[in-house]
């Protein structure tokens, strides 16, 4: 048997429309997963994500949401349980990020960026999770940051949330890797999508973080395919709590 097949699963993929989220699921459809997209401005028809896991022969489903509202995130939980068949699989990538000196980082954007990144992976982790638990089976996986190891510049409350997220992983897994329920998360390094786009603008700051990088590039959101899939599979099974840089080499600089 292939460890790695997903045929047959359900994967719901938070923050699927574009970036990292796009490859996560396109990865997980070509592995064999019917794939749920969630993305705050999803297109009701046409979608990229849409496009890709269809041509993998996989069924689709998109909603929106809002993960800046605590009751729409419930909402959304509700929906995946009650729509036809249970979630197996529940990768937390929806997130946003805030850029501005720590002295000028408003409250507006701390609250923001928290309520996307940490406090909705929360509840949708609780919700679907406690299901999970019940059947006695799940595949939660987070999307970290390097920001979860280090203080970054310019982005306080991402940094926070990011390094939450390790914590909230760890905290997850302790109380559910009994119970049929692995909750792991993902790392990636500096990758090339619209939240980096100022940074790869920037000559000198691009020209410093491609130094640091010993594979000597910046990611590609594809890059994550293998570990999302890994993490999502049978393959990973006695890996609880765990968090895998996927990031070119950066940490180990």
């Amino acid at each position: 048997m292939n460890p790695f097949d997903l045929t047959g699963r359900r994967a719901v993929i938070t923050g699927a429309r574009r970036g990292i989220g796009l490859a996560m699921a396109d990865a997980l459809a070509a592995a064999g997963a019917d794939i749920v997209a969630v993305s705050a401005h999803l297109e009701p028809t046409g979608s990229e994500v849409e496009k890709r896991v269809r041509g993998h022969g996989r069924s689709f489903t998109g909603y929106q949401a809002d993960f800046t509202d605590r009751d729409e995130v419930a909402a959304l939980a509700d929906r995946l349980e009650y729509d036809g068949r249970p979630v197996d699989i529940l990768v937390n990538n929806a997130g946003t990020i805030k850029r501005a000196p720590a002295a000028a980082h408003s409250d507006e954007y701390w609250d923001e960026v928290i309520a996307v990144n940490l406090s909705a992976q929360f509840i949708l982790s609780r919700e679907v999770g406690r299901r999970m638990v019940d059947r006695g089976h799940g595949k939660i996986i987070f999307t970290a940051s390097l920001l979860s190891f280090q203080g970054g510049i310019n982005v306080p409350g991402y940094t926070a949330a990011k390094s939450g997220l390790v914590g909230l992983t760890r905290a997850l897994a302790n109380e559910w890797a009994g119970r049929g329920v692995n909750v792991n998360a993902i790392a990636p390094g500096y990758i090339a999508t619209d939240n980096t786009q100022a940074l790869r603008d920037d000559q000198a700051r691009n020209a410093a973080i491609l130094d640091r990088i010993p594979a000597g590039r910046w990611g590609r959101a594809d890059d994550l395919a293998g570990a999302v899939v890994f993490l999502a599979s049978s393959a990973s099974d006695y890996i609880h709590g765990s968090v895998i840089p996927v990031d070119g080499g950066w940490l180990g600089r």
